[in-house]
């Protein structure tokens, strides 16, 4: 692997963490439609202006609560998948993996559409995939014995 793709990976990476962060800030969102909808289920939220005055159901409170819990979860998930990718490509390691999360990235427009991309093209260049190799079976090999380590 040349220097280029060594500098490209490592950037790759800091983006990766720099999106996941940004992922997981945005991920925090629908924390108001939780307390929205505990607020219906407690009765605290006022009467909608048209209606005969009686608050929501607490059934539609909890639709608020359940769906955006969802939404965080699966938000904080995608998150650390994420960080884990630009984590993974700093190392060389789980080349798979991160083309993986580089695929699901696309979905989250614009920054991870574009760096899902990018991570693709890169991560499919022949002397990268080699890299990734070349740290695979260094990790697949056992360390040496020494005169210590000797049964």
């Amino acid at each position: 692997m040349n220097n280029e793709d060594a500098n490209q990976l490592d950037l790759l990476a800091v983006f990766h963490y720099v999106v996941g962060a940004i992922t997981a800030l945005f991920s925090c969102f629908p924390f108001i439609h939780v307390f929205m909808g505990l607020a219906i289920v407690a009765g605290k939220f006022p009467a909608i202006s048209g209606s005969p005055g009686f608050p929501p159901d607490a059934a539609f409170g909890w639709i608020f609560v359940v769906m955006g819990s969802l939404f965080i979860l699966f938000g904080w998930t995608a998150s650390v998948c994420i960080l884990l990718a630009g984590r993974k490509l700093k190392r060389r390691k789980n080349r798979i993996y991160c083309m993986a999360v580089a695929g699901v990235e696309c979905m989250f427009v614009p920054f991870g559409t574009v760096l899902g991309v990018f991570t693709l093209i890169i991560l499919n260049k022949d002397s990268v995939k080699q890299a990734f190799a070349q740290t695979q079976a260094a990790a697949d090999e056992p360390p040496p014995l020494d005169e210590t380590n000797r049964a």
